[in-house]
């Protein structure tokens, strides 16, 4: 059974048109993509953008000598993540999906996406989901993957926040 864990970035002052256009613009991606590179090598691989909505391709490798031990009994090389979000068209409430794809995983991760107004401002909520069917140690790696998420969607969130606040400075 997979492991579940939801993580929300609130910006507390913004509105969902602000996050979603910045979400839209490859500048914004390239910042979120400079910060990640601090801790590993990371790229864009596409981000397509429009009426329909958003579709954006990353990719993120995780050296394996930086993985944890218990990871690295399964993992044998270099973990080379390939993450695809894809956001519905903007309105009051945007809707999308991701999914991360590593090649000879024993797994699946994956999740969901929304963005809402708040009361203060705005939320994009992830719920997340997480299954690897290893004996022993599934449970185990479920729970890190999805703790090691939740760093990085707080890292991503705390960019957009910067970037927002730098192009449109609010109060």
């Amino acid at each position: 059974m997979a492991r579940r864990l939801d993580y929300s970035a609130r910006y507390p002052l913004r509105t969902t048109a602000e996050v979603y256009a910045a979400m839209t613009n490859r500048e914004h991606w390239d910042a979120r993509i400079e910060e990640l590179r601090k801790h590993s090598p990371n790229d864009i691989i596409g981000l397509d953008a429009g009426d329909d909505g958003i579709t954006v391709e990353l990719r993120h490798v995780l050296p394996r000598d930086t993985l944890p031990d218990m990871a690295q009994m399964v993992v044998h090389k270099d973990m080379v993540i390939t993450r695809r979000e894809t956001y519905g068209p903007f309105g009051p409430e945007v809707t999308g999906e991701y999914s991360a794809e590593i090649p000879g995983s024993p797994g699946t991760l994956g999740g969901t996406m929304r963005l809402f107004p708040t009361d203060t401002g705005c939320t994009l909520r992830i719920s997340s989901h997480a299954q690897v069917h290893v004996p022993f140690f599934g449970r185990r790696l479920e729970q890190l993957m999805l703790v090691n998420l939740v760093d990085l969607f707080r890292i991503e969130a705390e960019v957009t926040k910067n970037w927002l606040d730098q192009r449109h400075p609010v109060g």
